[in-house]
């Protein structure tokens, strides 16, 4: 493989690794807010509430297809707390617990206030809601201790996509591969890094010993010289050590 291909392979390495390491924060930042927020009318963040979609009552149709908001299963509802539940209107988009006598019983909906209630004194009771879907009304009245706030808008698809990464496919394929994928590039990373240290120890370790190897001859080749000139030594001279320094 040539030095421009390498180049070309390597970039395209870092930006699969770099989309990994995004994916893999968002997924990580995305379970930890939709784990603690999302279908918990307890929680809130900076004053609204989360909630998937799990039935079709709002979305478009023939006989809403007038009207500015729809959503479907699998989405995500923004509500907005509500300072006064005692001043919506008519055409408002409301969260609420349920009171209806069915299935749906306790469950938080998002439907559409109907109609204003009031009983003989005029006194006001509750909100009528229906589904636009279907354009029929709940049977229960909503009361206003049970709404949690007004519509203020939607996360398309990811309801679906959170309910997805609680499966097991869905955990193993959005949170398990990722980071196994980074923890085997970061082992490579590291083999390759080491194997390129323990090269450049033997290169440096080689080059000493050449050098002193070198020096060794030098040395011995003077002493041939000094020798053949008749040159008398002392006794206890003795040639610098050239031992060349042992393999690591």
């Amino acid at each position: 493989m040539n030095e421009k291909a390498k180049k070309i392979l390597n970039i395209v390495v870092k930006c699969i690794v770099a989309l990994l390491i995004i994916f893999a924060i968002f997924i990580m930042i995305f379970t930890i807010v939709t784990v603690t927020t999302v279908d918990k009318n307890e929680r809130s963040i900076f004053g609204h509430r989360f909630y998937i979609v799990l039935s079709d009552s709002m979305s478009k149709s023939d006989k809403n297809a007038h009207m500015d908001v729809h959503f479907n299963v699998g989405d995500i509802v923004i509500v907005k707390n509500v300072k006064d539940p005692y001043s919506l209107k008519e055409g408002d988009i409301i969260s609420f617990i349920s009171m209806n006598d069915n299935d749906s019983f306790g469950k938080t909906i998002t439907h559409m206030i109907d109609s204003i209630e009031y009983d003989n004194k005029g006194d006001f009771v509750g909100y009528k809601t229906k589904g636009t879907n279907t354009m029929s009304v709940d049977e229960a009245t909503v009361e206003p201790e049970f709404i949690l706030g007004t519509y203020a808008g939607k996360l398309p698809y990811l309801g679906s996509f959170f309910q997805f990464t609680k499966t097991t496919p869905g955990y193993i394929l959005c949170i398990l591969v990722p980071f196994v994928l980074l923890i085997l590039y970061n082992v490579v990373n590291f083999a390759r890094l080491f194997k390129q240290y323990k090269d450049e120890q033997k290169a440096i370790l080689t080059r000493e010993r050449e050098e002193v190897e070198a020096q060794r001859r030098r040395n011995e080749d003077l002493l041939a010289q000094l020798q053949a000139m008749g040159v008398e030594l002392p006794p206890d001279f003795a040639p610098p050590d050239t031992t060349p320094p042992p393999e690591q």
